[in-house]
């Protein structure tokens, strides 16, 4: 399956378990992978034909700069449900959540989750 491909796109949520996380906040980033036919608009160079992509980050950016969760599967959930609701050409899609400054001791680069998900036939 033909994919595309939206890459380190950077929002500011109040996503998480401790209060001070949906207080103050803090950067997340967002990887998304669209499994979707891309034959035709190939062939068409039509948009109607393909996926928008500033339309799938407006989606993404709704939902990570929207409503607190406590957890980031949730918000990789919610961005996986509404993709697949929102454009009618997609088949599945991969969701990629990374918290680069989780308030945990350590040293590592980031925290992240990944689901893919496809439409239900």
């Amino acid at each position: 399956m033909d994919k595309i491909s939206l890459n380190n796109m950077q929002f500011y949520g109040f996503h998480g378990l401790l209060p001070e996380e949906n207080k103050l906040g803090q950067r997340f980033n967002v990887d998304v992978e669209l499994f979707v036919d891309l034959q035709k608009p190939g062939k068409t160079d039509d948009m109607n034909d393909s996926v928008h992509y500033g339309q799938v980050y407006e989606v993404v950016q709704e939902i990570v700069e929207g409503k607190a969760k406590n957890l980031i599967e949730a918000v990789a959930e919610s961005i996986a449900a509404s993709l697949l609701t929102s454009f009618e050409l997609l088949n599945g899609c991969t969701v990629k959540v990374i918290k680069p400054d989780p308030p945990i001791p350590g040293h590592y680069q980031s925290v992240a989750v990944e689901i893919y998900r496809e439409k239900s036939v």
